[in-house]
């Protein structure tokens, strides 16, 4: 019987060799003006050995960007870069989405190195501290709270960042809905306050991150478009309490769009079988992440609960991580002391296995 990580899938127009994702995650390494760089480059090529590669969170605008040295796609420089990166990944073989990520209200002004606006549904601050230009966590910025006739300009944004990720040559994007952020703060009563059209009610707060996914689904086609979510994530401020009242009516009426695949970050909840839940109320393909291995992956996979499996941290120390599975390699374990710092070092220095052994 074949091993299920290393059959072939379809998401939308996306075609996988293995069902190994690559999952997105912040390294701060970008370049001036949040360019990706000759080191993000490599990063990126050593991993081309998965199914699907998905990309750190990109800002899709200035306005979107709340963390240190993470990469834009909204300049000629940033599309210019990635261009490169696309380039090298496809010419390993493999394929690369970008995750489109406006932090929205989780903004530290000084990782911005510029003046731009701080916006949100409501004009309430994230709870939780956000590592600064230093590293050392710092109280986030009160946002601006968005008018409702700004929305479909800000949807457009989102738009543009999916058409310049495709003319840099990138296989398709992934809208960040997780963890906190701009579509989940929509999403969310804790960061959602709002008494018009978007908010209140679960039909309202859902309404603009579905207009986003239309209007990037126009751009680029739905079949390039991936969505990430996680209910019962507390991640940034977000209430936990009873997901299934947001996500059920979010996939219902996203259901027509046909994307090309749901992102889930299964959370493990207590109160509800997430996956079960996503399963009900779409038919699109799903990649399943949180800290899997390969045999809880398999499982998934073999019990028809996911169509993909995603892995983070695992893809950090092990840029060979399909070959490792694959052959049941042991798995070297990431500094976790330079995730974030350390340019070369803890980045692209990670050995293969053979390098390793030798």
């Amino acid at each position: 019987m074949s091993d299920p990580l290393f059959t072939s899938t379809t998401l939308g127009t996306l075609k996988l060799s293995n069902r190994i994702v690559m999952s997105p995650m912040t390294r701060d390494r970008a370049g001036p003006d949040d360019v990706p760089n000759d080191v993000m480059v490599e990063y990126y090529r050593q991993r081309a050995s998965a199914g699907l590669i998905v990309t750190e969170g990109v800002q899709p605008s200035a306005v979107g960007k709340g963390y240190w040295r993470t990469p834009g796609i909204w300049s000629d420089a940033q599309i210019a870069g990635w261009a490169r990166v696309a380039d090298a990944v496809h010419a390993e073989g493999g394929q690369i989405v970008m995750q489109i990520m406006h932090c929205g209200r989780v903004v530290v002004p000084a990782n911005r190195g510029y003046e731009a606006d701080v916006i949100a549904p409501s004009a309430l601050p994230c709870p939780d501290k956000v590592p600064g230009p230093d590293g050392v966590p710092a109280e986030t910025a009160l946002p601006r709270a968005l008018a409702a006739d700004e929305l479909p300009a800000l949807a457009a944004e989102f738009a543009t960042a999916a058409r310049n990720a495709r003319a840099a040559g990138i296989d398709g994007v992934e809208l960040h809905a997780s963890s906190g952020y701009l579509i989940n703060q929509f999403l969310n009563p804790a960061s959602n306050h709002r008494t018009d059209a978007f908010g209140g009610s679960a039909e309202n707060r859902i309404r603009f991150p579905v207009m986003v996914l239309q209007a990037m689904a126009d751009a680029i086609g739905a079949n390039r478009v991936g969505l990430r979510f996680s209910p019962g994530n507390p991640y940034n401020g977000m209430d936990v309490a009873n997901p299934a009242d947001t996500f059920i009516p979010l996939l219902k009426a996203m259901a027509p769009l046909d994307l090309a695949y749901l992102h889930v970050l299964d959370m493990g909840l207590a109160e509800i079988d997430t996956l079960a839940m996503v399963r009900a109320n779409s038919a699109t393909p799903i990649i399943v992440n949180n800290m899997l291995t390969a045999d809880t992956g398999r499982a998934l996979i073999e019990a028809g609960r996911a169509d993909a499996v995603s892995f983070g941290r695992a893809f950090i120390a092990n840029p060979d991580l399909v070959a490792r599975l694959r052959t049941g390699a042991p798995l070297a374990k990431p500094d976790y002391t330079k995730l974030y710092t350390g340019e070369e070092q803890g980045y692209i220095d990670y050995p293969a296995m053979d390098a390793a052994a030798a």
